[in-house]
């Protein structure tokens, strides 16, 4: 890199200097970037698709242009790989990007901005200047074609460090998810099967039937018109014939009539007489002791 034409008393130039050894000296496997040997306010990057995302297994590179009163004011970013996400070669509009200066904070650095722009991909793009919004499906196709070759961008040098980039990103990344992308593929086109069989389509808007509820593990009482024979619990666990089904309605409207022997029609009757004749008794002790006792000392 051609350090000795840069002034290094230059706030700027000492930042942008000291940020790439410590991108060099501690490289991640999300994202690498790298200044132009020609000028290193221009870097060069790639990151890789955030995990359980439609971008996962992607090397996503793109293009950083330092402001030259860095780091007091954002940088600007734009992509080079398509994702269904960004547009490319356009300056995206983020919260740490160039479009909106009053949220920067001069303690950030590439590495943060990098890490902030993985953690975009995701999210909804709400119509935000430079964003896209293809379908799930789009972006897996376009994160397994970016892993193909690199973008072409302007000038060999540039092409060349893309190139370092591309394999440093493909050398750390492991290997696509292809297994759960075939699942995923293979549940859709089943649900599209499914969707379009005619005999299915056929059964769209009827009701499903039920079946006739089936009494188990309950006591069954029946009692019989003429003998009043209880059936126990044990028989109806032992008997090998099977409960008959009941439908819905008969459940539903079914109330069993009350049965009563001629023992407790007795039997109610003379509690009914006994009942009266206590008050009976009871009347005539309140009368004798009122002093209408004559009333009753004829009929005694």
């Amino acid at each position: 890199m051609a350090e000795d034409k840069y002034n290094r008393k230059n706030p700027a130039v000492k930042r942008i200097l000291q940020e790439v050894r410590e991108m060099q000296s501690n490289p991640s496997e999300d994202f690498m970037s790298l200044p132009l040997e020609e000028n290193i306010f221009e870097w060069q990057f790639a990151i890789r698709g955030p995990q359980d995302s439609e971008f996962e297994g992607g090397i996503y590179h793109g293009r950083i242009q330092l402001p030259s009163d860095y780091p007091f004011k954002p940088p600007s970013f734009m992509l080079l790989t398509p994702s269904g996400r960004f547009e490319t070669q356009t300056k995206i509009c983020l919260s740490i990007s160039n479009h909106h200066p009053e949220h920067w904070q001069p303690s950030w650095s590439v590495r943060t901005a990098l890490v902030a722009l993985i953690a975009f991909m995701p999210t909804n793009p709400n119509g935000a200047l430079g964003s896209l919004d293809y379908t799930k499906e789009e972006r897996r196709a376009l994160a397994i074609k970016s892993r193909e070759a690199t973008p072409k961008f302007g000038s060999p040098e540039r092409q060349k460090l893309i190139d370092e980039i591309h394999e440093y990103m493909l050398s750390k990344a492991p290997p696509f998810p292809q297994g759960r992308q075939g699942s995923e593929v293979q549940a859709t086109n089943e649900e599209n099967e499914i969707q379009g069989n005619p005999q299915n389509a056929a059964l769209d808007g009827t009701e499903e039937e039920l079946p006739n509820p089936v009494v188990e593990d309950e006591i069954v009482e029946e009692i019989a018109e003429e003998t009043n024979e209880t059936l126990s619990y044990a028989n109806v666990v032992q008997t090998s014939q099977p409960i008959p089904a009941v439908s819905t309605s008969e459940l539903k409207f079914y109330k069993p009539e009350p049965r009563v022997s001629k023992q407790d029609r007795l039997f109610t009757l003379a509690a009914v007489g006994l009942t009266i004749a206590i008050v009976f008794l009871l009347l005539k002790k309140f009368m004798k002791s009122n002093g209408y006792g004559a009333i009753f000392m004829d009929k005694s």
